[in-house]
């Protein structure tokens, strides 16, 4: 029986079709064994100090910023060496080398779309899966610190000109919207931190030179509050039942209820152990470092400055009484500056001298040489 043409033709092209996607699959495959064997073979067992900038002290890097995605993988910013992602079992430093457009990294966040941003000593940069690229800000050219994404998908980026927001299409300067009503002619420059609550208000924290303590804008204005005439605000974040911790840099932890502010410290002598958290500064300047809510609910806070004699460190507070870590428990830097915990509970802290430290409740483990 003789096939017709037309069969035949089908045939081949069926042929020639199933080759090709074979080899698509095998070149794909190969990508990925290629990519896969660049990472394990980068991959290390600790962050790895390196020299420091110029005219920098080795002691002055800093683990600044970190971040747990949506996959479970943490990212950790430096003050010198860029960012170190950990996948739980190595971890890859990612630098200008890769696509980052500055190795001082401020801030991190990941998008609903599972997009990492950075913000950098020089903008920011967005790493969508595949690659890290500059993402510039339209009019301005410097560094960005504190970012955010709103329940509306808008981001938003601090920076020492002011809040920029991006929609996804454009970038606009967000107090040169008229609709905005800022009658205290608040700049809203070098903000050091930012927080959507869930009502829905924005929340600025005033970064060193910024010096305005904290803003709310509730979608129509922006209302400013200097509880403890703190005008520094390091880090917020809001717990499970709507009160919102701010950490002042001079004054303290405080707390905001939705009515007032509760001031957290007490201005009084030195001693290296308390039982409450009203007396966290007896170990001198509690509160002015990152804060974190745990999945059990309990609020963990540090401090930068460790004065009056104190040994500082890292505090738990379960809602009734306080636990702390420091020195002796094998915290080696009590200097902390960021913290993040992870899927296991484990809570990971950044500190100076570029330190990382995971505490699994029990042991203290450092993952930094």
């Amino acid at each position: 029986m003789t096939q017709s043409p037309f069969i035949w033709t089908v045939f081949l092209t069926l042929t020639f079709a199933s080759n090709i996607c074979k080899s698509q699959v095998q070149t794909d495959s190969l990508k990925d064994s290629i990519i896969n064997s660049k990472l394990s073979s980068v991959g290390q067992t600790k962050i790895i100090k390196n020299p420091p900038a110029k005219g920098y002290s080795r002691g002055s890097g800093k683990v600044y910023c970190s971040l747990m995605d949506k996959a479970g993988n943490l990212w950790f910013g430096t003050t010198f060496d860029g960012v170190y992602y950990f996948d739980g079992k190595s971890f890859i430093n990612f630098t200008t080398k890769d696509g980052l457009n500055g190795n001082c990294v401020y801030s991190i966040l990941e998008d609903k779309d599972g997009n990492i941003w950075f913000g950098t000593n020089d903008g920011v940069c967005r790493y969508d899966g595949n690659t890290i690229a500059d993402f510039p800000i339209d009019g301005y050219n410097g560094g960005a610190g504190a970012m955010l994404q709103d329940k509306n998908g808008t981001m938003w980026f601090g920076t020492s000109n002011g809040v920029y927001c991006y929609n996804g299409n454009s970038f606009t300067h967000f107090l040169e919207n008229d609709s905005v009503v800022n009658k205290k002619s608040l700049h809203l420059k070098y903000v050091d931190c930012m927080l959507e609550d869930k009502n829905g208000n924005i929340w600025f924290g005033s970064g060193m030179q910024g010096q305005e303590a904290i803003c709310r804008y509730d979608g129509k204005s922006i209302t400013n509050f200097k509880p403890n005439d703190d005008v520094w605000i390091c880090n917020m974040v809001e717990d499970k039942a709507g009160n919102i911790w701010f950490s002042g840099r001079n004054h303290g932890c405080f707390r905001y209820d939705g009515n007032t502010f509760t001031d957290f410290t007490e201005k009084i002598g030195f001693s290296p152990r308390v039982d409450t958290l009203e007396t966290l500064c007896l170990t001198g300047k509690v509160g002015n470092g990152p804060i974190l809510e745990d999945k059990t609910g309990n609020i963990w806070f540090t401090g930068i400055e460790i004065r009056l004699g104190g040994d500082g460190g890292i505090w738990n507070y379960d809602g009734e009484s306080c636990s702390n870590l420091t020195n002796k428990e094998g915290f080696g830097n009590n200097l902390a500056w960021c913290m993040v915990e992870d899927r296991e509970g484990n809570i990971w802290i950044g500190t100076q001298n570029t330190g990382l430290y995971k505490f699994d409740g029990k042991t203290i483990t450092c993952f930094s040489e």
